[in-house]
């Protein structure tokens, strides 16, 4: 039986939308597919949901995910709302989206069109629709730039978050500025003295203060930080570096190169030689004098490092959590200590232990082969599954409802034949219609909740019959793929993972590394 998914993503017009009060997007979106897939009497097995926005197919994972799907001729088709949703990117990446479903011959069904990539007319429509998409986001692209430089020479906030210390407010006359917060307005103050010319010990002398110092500092004072728990070398970095808080503005300070690292297309962040910078509407906090000496002694304290490589390089990235404190867990890089890449948390107070990130790499993949033995085993054992089982329930009890309302509308249709034929009073008929009206609403409210359940249990049956292949692929060219590919897989295949560990290893005794790794798999196979 040909199977069908849905791919649903959130374009600018659908951001500015939404905070125009216009409703949640997505939850629009798939609900006008599922009612074009009753049309046309096909089911939706997957919704592949694309939260982040991204000009290229390397931003967007989701997107990644549907096109290996659709490679492997998982789907016989893929609903969208406009053909111009699968790709925005450049001409290599609608040439890969393009090729995607013209050599496995998955359709593309939209509210307007079915696309059948096998037919010549379509698969023209098809790309010309891709090139036109394209055209229409670099203009929609240079129009908002050059709003933003307008905003900017005029002395208007454009970020979207207030910088610490500040809150974001609407402009006198069109726009936003910013207000200052007074008791944040006073921690930057002291960051940047601090920074500027130390803090004085109680023998007189005056200790140097760098960045991680006054985390620290501002964590012993109970000052809590912006967004996160507790203050970073990154987060007090980010404030010295920043001049809005001298009054200014500026659009183009970072400039965003894309490089070719790993034969991946990688995205780097550098800071541009010439940018626009205006004073703004806003109060300043730091004066420019201290400003300017906190850049001087920065660049002089800056060290000469090789940056590291911007490829992927964990293959659990935003799977693992902390077991003790809950943060993601993150990858460390060979150093001078260790030489191997190590597994630990980010978190300076946590004390939880690291542990070498290939020890942590064999119990996953361990588990994920265990994992695979008990799949395989159940599905050679000829018994309904309790999903197989809730499906039939659902279905018999729709079918019985559906009766009921036939039945109903027969002694609807009656009730109206006996008054006409003056057999009921109006009284008669109007309480008999009342009657018959609240049954058949409450059939119907029943109706549509197990309508809804069906679909749930339809997604998770299918969701199951998927896991089994992809867990397969994964463990047999795991050591042939890319650390980014795997991670991209195992999100799929994993929900979520914890680990814990509290005592160091004695190399000496040749200890072998302990720890605790819990396991969560996104579909679970006996439901």
């Amino acid at each position: 039986m040909d199977q069908y998914c849905a791919y649903l993503r959130k374009s600018r017009a659908d951001r500015d939308a939404e905070m125009r009060g216009e409703g949640e997007t997505l939850a629009r979106h798939k609900k006008m597919l599922e009612d074009l897939s009753r049309r046309m009497n096909l089911l939706i097995s997957r919704f592949y949901s694309e939260v982040v926005s991204g000009e290229t197919i390397a931003d967007r994972p989701v997107m990644r995910q549907l096109l290996r799907d659709v490679e492997t001729g998982l789907w016989a088709g893929v609903f969208v709302i406009e053909v111009e949703r699968l790709a925005r990117g450049n001409t290599k990446d609608q040439g890969a989206v393009a090729d995607a479903f013209k050599y496995t011959g998955t359709k593309i069904l939209t509210l307007s069109k079915t696309y059948d990539p096998e037919d010549e007319f379509d698969e023209e429509y098809f790309e010309f629709g891709l090139f036109m998409s394209r055209r229409e986001y670099k203009t929609i692209n240079r129009r908002l730039q050059r709003g933003r430089i307008a905003a900017v020479k005029e002395g208007r906030f454009i970020g979207g978050t207030a910088p610490y210390g500040y809150r974001k407010v609407k402009a006198p006359d069109k726009g936003y500025t910013l207000e200052i917060v007074p008791e944040q307005a006073e921690v930057v103050k002291m960051i940047f003295d601090w920074y500027c010319h130390g803090l004085p010990e109680p023998d007189g002398s005056i200790a140097s203060m760098g960045r991680i110092a006054i985390a620290r500092r501002l964590d012993l004072l109970g000052i809590r930080p912006p967004q996160k728990p507790v203050w970073s070398k990154d987060t007090i970095g980010g404030i010295l570096g920043n001049a809005t808080y001298t009054g200014m503005v500026h659009f183009g300070r970072e400039k965003e190169v894309k490089i070719s690292a790993g034969g991946e297309v990688v995205k780097k962040r550098t800071l541009a030689d010439e940018y626009i910078m205006a004073p703004g509407l806003h109060p300043a906090i730091i004066d420019q004098d201290m400003f300017a000496k906190v850049q001087r002694m920065k660049r002089a304290n800056r060290k000469n490092t090789t940056p590291a490589r911007s490829v992927l390089q964990n293959p659990f990235s935003g799977l693992i959590y902390c077991k003790k404190c809950g943060v993601l867990m993150t990858r460390l890089a060979p150093n001078s200590r260790n030489r191997y890449d190590t597994l630990k948390c980010p978190n300076r107070y946590c004390e939880n232990v690291s542990a070498p990130m290939h020890e942590v790499e064999q119990q996953v993949l361990s588990f994920l082969r265990d994992l695979l033995r008990r799949y395989e085993i159940d599905t050679m054992i000829p018994a309904s599954s309790p999903v197989t089982d809730q499906l039939a329930g659902i279905e018999n009890s729709i079918e019985k409802i559906d009766t009921e309302l036939r039945t109903l509308s027969d002694q609807m249709k009656k009730a109206y034949d006996f008054l006409e034929r003056e057999v009921y009073t109006l009284d008669v008929f109007r309480d008999r219609q009342e009657t018959l009206k609240r049954n058949i609403s409450a059939l119907e409210k029943n109706r549509a909740d197990l309508a809804a359940e069906l679909d749930r249990f339809r997604q998770l049956a299918a969701a199951r019959d998927d896991y089994l292949p992809k867990l397969k692929d994964l463990l047999e060219k795991y050591d042939v793929r890319s650390a980014r590919e795997n991670n991209d897989i195992l999100k799929g295949l994993i929900a979520r993972m914890e680990y814990g560990k509290d005592q160091r290893n004695n190399f000496k005794r040749k200890e072998k590394f302990s720890f605790v790794l819990d396991i969560h798999p996104s579909v679970i196979y006996d439901i």
